[in-house]
């Protein structure tokens, strides 16, 4: 069974190396990360998106524990990080960070892989696409 060291919602810029640091060990052959940034534009935007407002259900926290725990139960040798950002972002800022390290590389690929893809999934989070026009839309996420 795999091992949780770090998730968290934050306000605040996340940091790479504190994750790295969190999901390392002398066992660590190799560390998968996933950086999801905003972009300038969404297919589901009528322009170029300039920030983005996330907001985030009072039990994301909970949830985002959740869904890294059943994530790294599901495999041996891994540890997880996962943090998701809130509040107002601007184009390359980071709202999600994921990392998966094992062993081996493999396993750490396909372990990142899966966080994120149920973080995305089942994360109850919201996001304003602010556009260069003034115009917003709303993304709901889980």
């Amino acid at each position: 069974m795999g091992e949780v060291v770090l998730t968290a919602m934050s306000a605040e810029p996340l940091d790479l190396a504190a994750h790295l640091a969190a999901v390392s060990t002398s066992a660590t052959g190799a560390v998968a990360t996933f950086t999801g940034q905003v972009r300038d534009h969404s297919p589901d935007a009528a322009g170029p998106v300039v920030r983005l407002e996330y907001s985030a259900h009072p039990d994301a926290a909970r949830a985002l524990a959740e869904i890294a725990g059943e994530v790294a139960a599901a495999h041996d040798d891994v540890r997880v990080a996962v943090t998701h950002r809130v509040g107002v972002l601007d184009v390359g800022d980071v709202a999600i960070l994921a990392c998966a390290a094992s062993s081996h590389r493999d396993l750490a690929f396909t372990v990142c892989r899966e966080l994120v893809e149920q973080v995305k999934a089942r994360l109850p989070v919201w996001k304003k696409q602010v556009l260069d026009d003034g115009s917003h839309t709303w993304v709901g996420s889980a």
